[in-house]
């Protein structure tokens, strides 16, 4: 028993908790902290409400510098699509025996 707590414990230290717009809590799976052109990224799976995880679309957010009091992290979202496709690279050659990528073009 105490093996499936620690594994249930492993499994939340990597779920990030985060407000949506609309200021609804929305789970998220860590995959990565990705280095970009000076900046940190961090790459998040959606963890649907079942606990199951989303079709699999990965989420990209800038980390923000924080107040040096406060050791909270924010995240905000990148606009630029050039940033973000050579961020999700990085990641996917990172990864690239964990995961099956899938191509949409």
């Amino acid at each position: 028993m105490d093996e499936d707590l620690n594994n249930l414990n492993e499994e939340m230290d990597n779920v990030i908790v985060l407000n949506d717009e609309d200021g609804n809590e929305v789970n998220f799976e860590f995959l990565d902290l990705i280095e970009y052109d000076g900046e940190e990224y961090v790459v998040l799976l959606p963890i649907s409400e079942e606990g199951e995880e989303d079709d699999g679309e990965v989420v990209i957010l800038k980390v923000e510098d924080t107040d040096e009091e406060s050791e909270e992290e924010s995240y905000v979202s990148v606009d630029d699509d050039a940033t973000l496709n050579a961020v999700f690279e990085i990641f996917k050659d990172k990864f690239k025996d964990e995961f099956n990528f899938v191509d949409e073009d």
